[in-house]
């Protein structure tokens, strides 16, 4: 495998300047190198370098620019790999991107930002800077606000992190909630009762629940009211103690619905708000109750406002060129307006 990875990656240059050797003794060869050497030859394509992986050494070539940049980013898979941290090529892109963002940042791999719930899955953590602060405002503020595009894991993170506190008894009930505003159509009349009329709307945090918990494990917890997924409107006239909430999509909230809810909160009770600001489904946008408490709260003590972007994306990789298309296109639709 060693000698099939440095024939491979060693001829992404051909006139290296400066040779940097990295201790890999410990990691995980093939968490380091990915299948088919995947990882390595991200790494050597992303930082323009050569990269042999040696024994118990991996080992950058190249310019003293291109070095130095693949460093910090090739001791980041190193250090995941000794911990038995899978990642995979998109992450060798995000580690990049983190790098030239907050380069100080790239060494925070603890343990502190790991969630392990009891028969979940996966082990959930985060997978950039911004969703490692994002998870840290939630611990460490009654009222947590985070914004951003869709794929930044937003939701996820809210629930895993609710997961948690309820599976650690820090809370007696998890309460989900979302508006149920339609998404740029019209869906007419829908059959049932209210819990089925109501439940498309809600079905993201069901998702994101099932993915961390057994299902009969998520279904007796609603049967018996320990988690509650509910509409917005449901929460009017409620005092919310002991509990985790979590208000989903909510730049779909009016400035009144978003006032109701944080009056809601009640003692020892910790409160989640998640949203996208290009995603505003309201007939009239600057009714969003998301906006306005940016404007409203930003100076309030224990509130956070934690702003993810598209280096946080963690869906498909096109996802994040999707997002910065329509980011530019906005942008040169503004200056068109302007002018």
């Amino acid at each position: 495998m060693q000698e099939h990875t440095e024939r491979e990656v060693a001829e992404t240059l051909d006139a290296p300047v400066i040779q940097h050797r990295i201790p890999a003794a410990g990691a995980d060869p093939l968490i380091l190198a990915g299948v088919n050497d995947g990882h390595l030859k991200s790494l050597a394509r992303l930082g323009d370098c050569r990269v042999i992986l040696r024994g118990d050494e991996l080992i950058l070539s190249g310019a003293v620019e291109a070095v130095e940049r693949c460093t910090p980013v090739a001791q980041r898979m190193i250090r995941l790999a000794r911990l038995q941290r899978p990642f995979d090529t998109a992450d060798v892109g995000r580690y990049f991107e983190e790098a030239e963002r907050a380069p100080a940042t790239l060494a925070e791999d603890g343990d502190e930002a790991t969630i392990a719930l009891p028969g979940a899955r996966k082990v959930i953590r985060p997978k950039s800077t911004g969703q490692r602060d994002y998870l840290k405002a939630i611990r460490d503020h009654d009222v947590a606000i985070g914004i951003g595009p869709a794929g930044t894991g937003k939701t996820y993170l809210a629930v895993a992190m609710a997961a948690d506190a309820l599976m650690r008894k820090r809370v007696r009930r998890i309460i989900l909630t979302r508006p149920a505003v339609e998404a740029g159509e019209a869906l007419g009349f829908l059959p049932g009762d209210i819990r089925e009329k109501v439940d498309p709307y809600l079905r993201p945090l069901y998702d994101a629940l099932e993915d961390m918990m057994p299902s009969d494990r998520v279904r007796k917890a609603i049967e018996e009211h320990v988690i509650e997924v509910a509409p917005l409107a449901y929460m009017r006239g409620r005092t919310l103690s002991d509990a985790f909430l979590i208000l989903d999509e909510a730049q779909n909230a009016t400035t009144a619905q978003m006032k109701m809810f944080l009056t809601r909160l009640g003692l020892n009770s910790k409160t989640v708000i998640t949203g996208d600001k290009t995603q505003i489904d309201l007939a009239r946008k600057e009714e969003s109750g998301l906006l306005d408490i940016e404007r409203v709260l930003r100076n309030v003590e224990g509130i956070s406002f934690t702003y993810l972007d598209e280096a946080d994306v963690v869906r498909h990789r096109l996802v994040k060129d999707i997002i910065r298309a329509y980011a530019d296109q906005d942008g040169r639709d503004s200056e068109g307006d302007g002018s």
